[in-house]
């Protein structure tokens, strides 16, 4: 954190433009993070499952980052003049004209604080019903979350959706995309897949997760990053496709812009990196339990999904090709996020227990038998 911190200021002495950029592209990749954990643990209490609950108590610490990102979203606020360009009056045109009433100032800071507070109220809900349920093991409990949940979901797709579209996509305020939610979401989830299994392999051998977590955990985990992979992939061919299609110019610059210099390559391995090598490897079932294959597959899956939004944001500033020059400052961006980020989430982790103590799925996840209380008395 120290060391990225002082390498971030001193990109913005050199910078602050390119520190905008550098900083909201770590921004974006843990931010995906954090709404992926939101989602796993909505997915969680509407499907009522039951082998998610041993890994259920620190992807609610991940999603509770939310807050915190808020606090780490200050830099991209007060640099947006610089990063976006339609907010300088000199870049209006037509399609900026045509997009007013959505896209402008006063209205992108407002949708900053509506988002973030979306986010908080769920990821806090979800986590104090939770914990509440440790200490009293009542149904009221289980049913708030799940009242939660089914809100949720559709609070989840909205501001998910309006995050990448204000965000990322915003960048190019000419380019038209009805698929880039899901795109985001998709490749959000994907990501978070991976830092999950690795979390649990960690938690496992440290200790606090040694007796709850299973070969179903690390089983079930990948078989989810495994859909994930197809259909991320699914997602991003689908928006090519129908754009390449299509062929109007208010769709096709984007990727045409993409194909200059390197950026063609960073596409190539995109492709083969985020799809087909993973999508291969996972295909095998008894690859999803071989640690000497998944977690470097985990960090891959980080590398591949910080090529991916390197590709959407960078070009912007950097349409001749991949940035390699400034790597050194969205490295100490990484450093200085993802170090705040880590440190929270391990206070979070000590302060509570280490996973749900009375879910009511819980015995079966160690499955192990309770008989009904009717059952019990006529026993005796």
């Amino acid at each position: 954190m120290a060391a990225g911190g002082g390498l971030a200021l001193i990109g913005l002495a050199i910078d602050p433009k390119q520190l905008g950029y550098s900083w909201l592209l770590a921004f974006m990749f843990f931010l995906s993070i954090c709404l992926g954990s939101l989602f796993l643990v909505i997915l969680h209490h509407l499907f009522d499952a039951m082998w998610t609950v041993p890994l259920r108590r620190f992807v609610e610490h991940l999603a509770c980052l939310a807050p915190w990102m808020l606090a780490l979203f200050i830099p991209v606020l007060i640099l947006a003049p610089r990063i976006y360009p339609w907010m300088d009056p000199a870049n209006a045109d037509h399609a900026l004209h045509a997009k007013h009433a959505y896209l402008n100032v006063p209205m992108w800071y407002a949708r900053v604080a509506v988002l973030f507070g979306i986010w908080i109220f769920l990821t806090r809900g979800l986590r104090k019903w939770s914990l509440k349920q440790d200490e009293t093991g009542a149904a009221e409990c289980t049913f708030r979350m799940r009242r939660y949940a089914a809100a949720g979901i559709f609070l989840f797709a909205v501001t998910l959706t309006l995050a990448a579209i204000d965000w990322m996509k915003s960048l190019q305020h000419q380019w038209f995309s009805t698929m880039y939610g899901v795109y985001y979401f998709a490749a959000s989830v994907w990501t978070t897949l991976a830092t999950v299994y690795v979390l649990l392999v960690v938690l496992k051998r440290a200790g606090p997760l040694r007796h709850v977590v299973r070969e179903r955990q690390f089983h079930d985990t990948g078989v989810l990053w495994f859909a994930f992979t197809v259909f991320y992939a699914y997602v991003t061919f689908s928006q090519y496709f129908l754009i390449w299609n299509a062929a109007l110019p208010e769709e096709t610059f984007w990727y045409i812009q993409r194909e200059q210099g390197s950026w063609w390559d960073i596409g190539m391995v995109i492709i083969f990196g985020h799809f087909l090598l993973p999508f291969l490897t996972l295909l095998r079932i008894d690859a999803k339990l071989n640690l000497a294959v998944m977690l470097p597959l985990c960090v891959w899956a980080w590398l591949m999904h910080y090529c991916d939004l390197s590709y959407n944001i960078m070009p912007v500033i950097h349409p001749g090709g991949f940035p390699g020059q400034w790597i050194w400052l969205d490295a100490a961006c990484f450093a200085f996020i993802g170090g705040a980020l880590a440190k929270l989430f391990i206070r979070s982790f000590n302060a509570h227990p280490p996973y749900p103590q009375r879910d009511p799925r819980f015995a079966e996840t160690m499955e192990v038998y309770v008989p009904p209380a009717a059952q019990s008395r006529g026993a005796r």
